[in-house]
């Protein structure tokens, strides 16, 4: 039997140099190594994550500028529509004032047209009524001229032909009333109106009737001659004449 590896001769591997590969150093470098990386770990870490915090903030802080702003944008859109309403509204007035303004002077101008018109007119009516007072006084002249020439004639044809003279109710008319011209009744009357307003006399109103053509050749001839007496010689052969007609 063999004895025991032990108790024989010392091995070749105890009998090797002893070699010293400075794992101790090494295993010292690593763990410097080791603490080295885990700090440049940690510090990235923490950079990062100041750096998300902060990307974060900056976000947010965007995203609020960007509220804000939009709300701004909101106010001034806003903004925006009032003032253009309002602008809208003031043109509107405008336009309504530009209107009245119109209106007005349109309504200035007719009425200084009117004033003209109506202060021509005035003058015209004036000067119309004038020139007719002019005419009625040198006609009541000629009428007092000739009722003076007229006088005593006037006298003896009121008593020649059965005639007297009263006011029709009017200054510028006379009645001439005749009796003794229906032989069946002295006392029957026939009567006539002289207008005697303007340059030309007219018979306003008679009775009996007569034959207007007959009375206007007796008017004719009163106006061209202002012969009163023959007038009225013609107006009482023309009521005996219709008297006998009717008789």
């Amino acid at each position: 039997m063999r004895p025991p590896l032990s108790a024989a001769a010392p091995s070749m591997a105890d009998s090797l140099p002893s070699i010293d590969f400075g794992f101790e150093d090494l295993r010292q470098r690593m763990a410097s190594f080791t603490e080295r990386f885990d700090e440049f770990i940690a510090k990235g870490r923490k950079r990062v994550l100041e750096e998300r915090n902060q990307f974060r903030t900056n976000v947010a802080e965007l995203q609020e500028d960007q509220r804000l702003r939009k709300r701004d944008i909101e106010v001034i859109a806003e903004k925006s529509t009032i003032h253009a309403q309002s602008l809208q509204k003031e043109v509107a007035e405008t336009s309504e004032m530009q209107a009245a303004i119109a209106s007005v002077t349109a309504q200035r101008d007719a009425r200084a047209q009117d004033r003209n018109r109506l202060r021509a007119e005035i003058v015209a009516t004036q000067k119309q009524i004038s020139q007719r007072l002019a005419a009625q006084q040198q006609h009541a002249q000629d009428l007092e001229a000739q009722a003076r020439f007229n006088a005593p004639e006037l006298n003896f044809w009121t008593d020649y032909l059965c005639l007297r003279i009263e006011g029709a109710g009017q200054a510028d008319r006379l009645k001439f009333v005749f009796t003794h011209v229906d032989e069946s009744d002295w006392g029957r009357e026939a009567w006539f109106e002289l207008d005697t307003e303007r340059q030309d006399y007219a018979i306003a109103a008679l009775r009996p009737k007569l034959e207007s053509e007959d009375v206007e050749r007796c008017l004719g001839r009163l106006n061209d001659n202002r012969d009163l007496g023959t007038f009225l010689g013609g107006m009482r052969e023309l009521f005996v004449a219709a008297f006998k007609q009717h008789a």
